[in-house]
């Protein structure tokens, strides 16, 4: 299966009508649209009258009749009047059209402006299972290059349709009010324009869908690359991946050149048509003017005309192929607009005054495909302040727990509560503000030290920010930073080392002051000397918090109230260190393992 049809049965096509949805964010600005319409139809009255004024002069002024006393003196006043006015309606042309152009895009981009805080509020709301499924660059593709493809639309082709159509509407029926003959012999070729247009359309929409076909997959291949570099660079991959990559860069170039051949073919052609009018429209006009048919005006207003029929047919050509493509752009973003979060809040949740962290598992039975079951009737109670470990081989489901603790997943039996409520009858945001999770890879934004602990979270002062982190120990290495908590944090937090970034985690955690603290392998891949920073750290974050941890190394949780033992997303054992070995199972295997 080739990459271009990947990415259309990865995606379901959109069902609505995409256009009369784009108008809908058109609504609140209509007052301007309506405006920058009326500003169009005058440019197009204007560009309509300016040949006609010519075209009239020379009929009055140098092919017409005058008495001898007054020809020179008469005939220069009125090329004169005629200049004067040609000039004031070039002024009155600029002035409309820039006063269009400013309220026009001004427009555009505050629709596409509110169209991207919408997509990027949407997409945070959506499940974990939608973000284990999709490409990161299929969803960077849509709130970028996507939402650029409709701002042309917004900012640029609505009102040039609309000045486009009125211009050769307009066009048609000055000319066959000025002469019928010679309107029609300019309307010659029009039937070879219609078969070039829609020949072009046809073309340019297949070549586009494939352009942005394969910069989707261009972009979906860098952003997991780019994230993956190390590990590239650990096996020694650049050649070979190198090499995939500029299979993927000549797919779009190709695309690319079609798209661009397309339009090589079309604006060629159509001005050769153009050509072949414009002698078809001088030769007939010529003769009928020496018949003495029509004056040397009349000829030049449908020399002037034919020059300009052309053009506005080119564009709606254009314009057509660029509607399809913000089209197809919309269809893609409003599919993911119509993405509906899995996890859904209840329509009145249960606001507990206060969660103490008592955790239950009512016989609960969980799968991300709903097939194939990851925990297998599980039950367990959590007390509040109380320290539980889950351990057990990977597969097991013991991260699976944690990640049902937050509602991240919905079960698809039994039932998980928070002090003795069923989290289904909660609110997300009150069951996330309440749970503190540090994992084993920590997620480090751009920005600042300070920044990092209070993620824009402004009801957590500096003075908070620097005691979290006294008493989570990173305050050791944060303030010999050159600029302490001021300091520039590159992505991911690459200058920092695993323990550094660990105990960022902890300050960030501590902050937020949750209930219920939950660890995920925090203390796995770190050195002696921050580990101890680490083990210091971690009493203090799990002092009066319910605490659920999941470790490989038995070291670490030894000193836990409880320690869980999963197998093949069941509870096999429960018990505490010594009880657990004393049972001489799954967990003393598992102990004598790490101490060979």
């Amino acid at each position: 299966m080739t990459e271009r049809q990947k990415e259309s049965k990865d995606e379901v096509r959109y069902q609505g009508n995409a256009f009369l949805r784009m108008m809908g964010y058109v609504r609140p600005y209509w007052k301007t649209v309506v405006v920058c319409l009326v500003l169009a139809l005058l440019i197009t009255g204007l560009d309509l009258y300016r040949p006609i004024l010519i075209g009239n002069a020379i009929d009055a002024y140098i092919t017409g009749d005058f008495a001898p006393g007054e020809m020179a003196e008469a005939r220069f006043l009125g090329v004169l009047k005629a200049a004067g006015l040609y000039l004031a309606m070039l002024a009155a042309t600029f002035v409309f059209s820039r006063k269009q152009y400013l309220m026009i895009q001004e427009t555009g981009q505050k629709i596409v402006y509110t169209m991207r805080e919408e997509l990027m509020a949407h997409v945070q709301k959506l499940s974990m299972r939608f973000f284990d499924l999709t490409p990161v660059g299929r969803i960077v593709t849509r709130v970028t290059n996507d939402t650029e493809s409709i701002n042309e639309l917004y900012s640029d082709i609505i009102v040039r349709f609309f000045r486009n159509v009125m211009m050769i509407l307009g066009l048609a029926v000055v000319m066959l009010t000025l002469n019928v003959r010679m309107a029609l012999l300019s309307f010659a070729l029009v039937p070879v324009v219609l078969v070039l247009t829609i020949y072009f359309r046809k073309m340019s929409r297949k070549a586009y869908q494939l352009s942005r076909t394969w910069r989707t997959v261009l972009n979906t291949f860098l952003s997991e690359h780019l994230s993956g570099m190390k590990l590239i660079q650990i096996f020694a991959r650049e050649k070979e991946k190198h090499a995939e990559f500029n299979d993927k860069s000549e797919e779009l170039y190709k695309a690319g050149y079609k798209e661009m051949m397309v339009y090589a073919i079309f604006r060629p052609s159509l001005y050769l048509v153009s050509v072949i009018a414009m002698a078809l429209v001088l030769g007939g006009g010529s003769a009928q003017v020496l018949g003495g048919a029509i004056s040397l005006g009349t000829l030049y207003v449908f020399v002037q005309y034919i020059s300009n029929l052309f053009d506005p047919i080119q564009e709606l050509a254009e314009q057509f192929s660029t509607l399809q493509s913000a089209i197809a752009s919309a269809e893609k973003i409003f599919t993911l607009l119509d993405e509906e979060p899995m996890i859904q809040d209840p329509e009145k949740p249960v606001a507990l005054p206060g969660i103490k962290g008592r955790i239950e598992f009512d016989h609960v039975w969980f799968a991300y495909d709903n097939e194939h079951y990851i925990l297998k009737d599980v039950s367990f109670t959590i007390e509040p302040g109380q320290r539980v470990a889950f351990v057990g081989a990977t597969g097991a489901g013991k991260s699976s727990i944690l990640n049902l603790i937050g509602r991240y997943y919905d079960i698809q039996k039994g039932a998980i509560r928070i002090d003795g409520v069923d989290i289904r009858q909660l609110s997300r945001d009150q069951i996330r503000r309440a749970i503190g999770q540090v994992q084993q890879d920590v997620f480090i934004f751009t920005g600042d030290v300070k920044s990092n602990i209070r993620l824009r979270d402004e009801s957590i002062s500096n003075a908070a920010i620097r005691e979290a982190a006294r008493n989570t120990n990173a305050s050791r290495f944060i303030e010999r930073l050159p600029h302490g908590y001021d300091e520039r944090v590159t992505e991911r937090g690459a200058t920092f080392s695993a323990g550094q970034r660990q105990l960022l985690s902890f300050a960030r955690t501590l902050a937020y002051d949750p209930a219920i603290l939950i660890l995920d392998e925090a203390t796995a891949n770190i050195d002696t000397e921050t580990e101890l920073w680490i083990q210091e750290a971690l009493e203090t974050l799990m002092r009066g918090r319910t605490t659920i941890m999941v470790a490989h190394r038995l070291s670490t949780i030894q000193h836990a109230d409880r320690i869980i033992v999963m197998h093949h997303g069941r509870i096999r054992e429960s018990g505490t260190h010594q009880e657990l070995l004393d049972m001489d199972g799954i967990y003393k295997k598992l102990y004598q393992l790490q101490l060979a």
